[in-house]
């Protein structure tokens, strides 16, 4: 199935990457039209095993993650393993990986030999706390990274709460998405100067990437804010507030907007209440606020308040769920909602690409690829003829789909 045209079309992606932050990394580029040939071991990416839930015994979160790849399957302990995965190197402009630091170059792969037969070669690490300081040799995790970066200490209902982490594995889905923003930074240089260089970054800064406003709180105070539930560290009234039926998100933070949903709910009179004059005010008295507002918002129905608050111009919204939010007929006119045919799932769904080109398009064609199944493939472009393939498939240096 030809993938279609992105703007990153002609770029060469290696991915040495599994679970989820790199295979992130390798879906953005992929789906923005880049060759991305992921590179598994014999018993596949772990995420393989993610399961249930599978879709006629494909992992659904493997699906998800390795869309609009080629797959490949080498033993990188035997020496054709090594071999075959040097040679792709060698003309690839990408490789992402995301092994514990020392890895690669007990491979005989790291940066700087490589870097010597491909100059040009963008080597994207992505790691739990990146590749230089105290913690470079320690192993990464979403949570650890989600606790470590301050991000549980502002998730929750409050103080004196339990920590809570994001629901999404944030740090992990951020990091891929630098690492992907770095690949094609380093490619834009690539184009103007054939060098190639490192790009390095990890679970932990992806996490800290995610604190800009609590952090702007805590450089300016010298104190570090807390939990608020759904609530806005600096504006309100800027939350979910509970109705007849279930809850809407309110953003009606600044003076014109707190003034047109007062009107909505027939509260006038609170535009002249000293303490919500304004938003500092509104900040120092959001318990109050939030007892008074919940009374009105819980006469009335979700579907009422979003009527009225839409037609007055009041950013509002409900809280959907995920199959809510799937859809939504805004998430299916952007496309966020596609399908491709999978060899033995059938027709599975997955969440399309989140940018938008007008004369490179890019996309989701191409579905997961079964274990090894463009290994033939990727090995006759590598220069590899029929006997040694053969050969190799035969020594189980590399695994085809076709030979089990």
């Amino acid at each position: 199935m030809a993938q279609a045209k992105g703007p990153l079309d002609g770029m060469k992606v290696i991915e040495l990457a599994h679970i989820m932050a790199g295979p992130v990394c390798g879906m953005m580029l992929a789906d923005m039209g880049a060759d991305v040939i992921k590179v598994e071991k014999p018993d596949g990416d772990d995420t393989r095993r993610f399961l249930p839930p599978d879709i006629n015994g494909e992992s659904a979160a493997y699906m998800m993650m390795n869309r609009n790849k080629r797959g490949i399957v080498l033993d990188l302990k035997s020496e054709d393993g090594k071999a075959v995965l040097r040679r792709m190197l060698e003309t690839a402009d990408v490789v992402i990986e995301n092994y514990r630091m020392g890895t690669m170059e007990k491979l005989g792969l790291g940066y700087e030999e490589l870097k010597a037969v491909n100059p040009g070669l963008i080597y994207c690490e992505i790691s739990g706390f990146g590749r230089t300081g105290p913690y470079a040799n320690r192993g990464g995790f979403d949570l650890i990274a989600q606790g470590m970066s301050g991000l549980m200490s502002i998730t929750g209902e409050g103080p004196g709460r339990p920590p809570v982490k994001s629901g999404a594995p944030v740090s992990d889905i951020t990091a891929g998405i630098l690492g992907a923003l770095g690949c094609a930074a380093a490619y834009a240089r690539k184009l103007q100067t054939g060098e190639g260089q490192k790009v390095d970054t990890s679970l932990f800064e992806a996490g800290i990437t995610h604190t800009y406003w609590q952090s702007a709180i805590a450089f300016a105070t010298g104190a570090s804010p807390g939990p608020l539930g759904s609530a806005h560290p600096l504006n309100a009234p800027y939350q979910a507030f509970q109705t007849a039926d279930g809850w809407i998100n309110l953003g009606a933070a600044n003076q014109k907007n707190w003034e047109r949903m007062l009107a909505v709910i027939g509260a006038e009179e609170l535009a002249s209440d000293p303490r919500f004059a304004n938003n500092h005010g509104r900040m120092q008295n959001l318990p109050a606020l939030e007892e008074i507002l919940n009374g009105h918002f819980s006469q009335r129905s979700s579907a009422e308040w979003l009527t009225q608050l839409e037609e007055a111009g009041v950013p509002a919204g409900p809280v959907l769920d995920i199959s809510e939010m799937h859809e939504d007929p805004q998430t299916l006119s952007r496309e966020m909602v596609v399908e491709t045919e999978h060899p033995t799932a059938g027709r599975v769904k997955a969440i399309g690409l989140p940018i938008k080109f007008s004369d490179t398009p890019g996309g989701v064609t191409r579905p997961a690829p079964l274990l090894g199944e463009h290994t033939a493939e990727v090995l006759r472009e590598a220069g590899y003829d029929a006997a040694e393939i053969d050969r190799m498939l035969g020594s189980g240096a590399v695994r085809s789909a076709k030979a089990g």
